[in-house]
């Protein structure tokens, strides 16, 4: 057949397109397979111990237990689905159970909002103190699967004190631990607007990895998106590429600061809110961005307590009409984090803050509930879209559909890893443990395919 572009006349356009394509796929990778948690509980740096996570998660079960003590009263207070079916009673009990064995998935020990702003002697003081409890949490084995710290931004005004409290606890902590760092071990960057903060991090923490001897590369960070600026710069480009891009590789998540990216709108205080329209723009701005490149989303927090108004006194108990006010206290507030929840799980957003042990109940209800309601059908989907897939690629065809079954596997890796849904459950899809545990839909789609063409 007579062509016009012989291989050699297109070879050099083809190798100029390599390059970006190499480029494009090294900044591209594809969402990261590993486990991402929930949430991240922030507390600030002063109050923190080894065995805190262990205390929020007694404190979370004693809330759920006072303000629903069963199934009916949750599912009343947060509108749950599967009253009548028996949903709401699977729901209740995984929850009840999560909260007995892992409360918290990610903790971070805030120097930041949660600490303030207090003498340098007493920062200095509570850094080392902070890293020496973390060291004991992983002797001990206290800690939960994730966590990190918060440091001050590196605005010109908090740079120095920001550098110091970091260099104080990594170099106390893996001189405590004989050069071991926590499991998913991360340090958070907040209210970042310039590439140049995250580049100055970068280099803080390679320099700490050579003065430590730490693995080059072992200490990751996040980013939190909390101003305007973050979003856009001075020139009108997208600035949250060029931050990623700064990080190295380091970066593992960005976080959504609802209500510092609310303030920087000029939104008045009263509808600085979770679900407020600027902030659906905001997210949408980096999942658009973050798409593709592993770095975790993290949405922000519910800032209404659900603590109720009434205490009791030293010796005395309280009346029943303040023991209705603070359930009715509590489960608004409950039912406000909820929603929140769920909107952020509508928009993919996997992850979000938690501010009081009390709102655990609350993140594990609505991730159950998001989950369980689409089990059923996400069962039968999966496991008709392998079967088509095996098939397909067996027979010689072309299967370009891998994105859609790897986005079908992380619904369960998600529920999966969250406890929404059990090993057994997983049944229902036609896989196996061992396949779920690839995490990967390619992998157990080659594995298949070979099993079937050696029968």
């Amino acid at each position: 057949m007579k062509v016009s572009l012989p291989e050699a006349t297109t070879k050099d356009v083809f190798a100029k397109l390599a390059q970006a394509n190499g480029a494009f796929n090294q900044f591209y990778p594809g969402e990261s397979s590993a486990r991402q948690p929930v949430h991240t509980v922030y507390g600030g740096a002063q109050l923190f111990k080894a065995d805190s996570a262990k205390k929020l998660g007694t404190m979370a079960v004693a809330s759920l237990e006072e303000y629903a003590a069963d199934a009916d009263i949750l599912a009343k207070a947060l509108n749950l689905p599967g009253k009548d079916t028996g949903l709401a009673n699977k729901i209740y009990e995984r929850v009840k159970e999560k909260l007995k064995r892992e409360a918290v998935e990610d903790f971070r020990i805030d120097f930041e909002d949660g600490y303030g702003n207090r003498p340098d002697s007493e920062e200095d003081h509570h850094a080392e103190a902070a890293a020496k409890e973390v060291a004991r949490g992983m002797k001990e084995q206290l800690l939960p699967p994730f966590i990190g710290i918060r440091i001050k931004p590196f605005n010109e005004e908090l740079k120095h004190r920001s550098a110091r409290t970091l260099d104080i606890f990594i170099t106390t902590l893996v001189e405590e631990t004989g050069g071991l760092l926590p499991a998913n071990f991360v340090v958070t960057l907040p209210k970042v607007t310039i590439p140049e903060q995250v580049t100055a991090l970068v280099e803080l923490l390679a320099l700490l990895e050579s003065k430590t001897e730490l693995r080059p590369g072992s200490l990751k960070m996040e980013i939190m998106i909390e101003q305007t600026q973050a979003l856009f710069n001075r020139k009108g480009e997208s600035n949250m590429p060029l931050l990623a891009e700064a990080a190295q590789g380091r970066c593992v998540a960005a976080h959504f600061g609802t209500y510092d990216y609310t303030a920087s709108c000029n939104i008045t205080a009263s509808e600085q809110r979770m679900d407020h329209p600027s902030c659906d723009f905001a997210r949408h701005m980096m999942k658009v961005t973050f798409a593709g490149t592993g770095i975790w989303l993290s949405d922000g927090a519910t800032n209404v307590m659900p603590v109720g108004p009434h205490r009791a006194e030293m010796g005395k108990q309280l009346t029943a009409a303040q023991k209705a006010e603070n359930a009715e206290v509590v489960h608004r507030a409950w039912k406000l984090a909820y929603d929140h929840t769920r909107h952020s799980l509508v928009h993919a957003y996997y992850q979000g803050w938690d501010l009081h042990p009390a709102q655990l109940p609350v993140r594990y209800a609505a991730c159950y509930a998001f989950f369980l309601e689409g089990l059923e059908a996400a069962s039968l989907r999966l496991k008709s879209f392998m079967e088509k897939a095996a098939q397909a690629t067996l027979v010689g065809d072309v299967f370009d559909d891998a994105a859609t079954g790897q986005g079908l596997l992380n619904y369960f890796l998600r529920a999966i890893n969250c406890g929404a849904i059990t090993l057994d459950e997983i049944k229902a899809t036609g896989l196996t443990l061992e396949e779920i545990q690839t995490r990967s839909f390619l992998k157990i789609l080659d594995g298949r395919t070979k099993r079937i063409a050696a029968k």
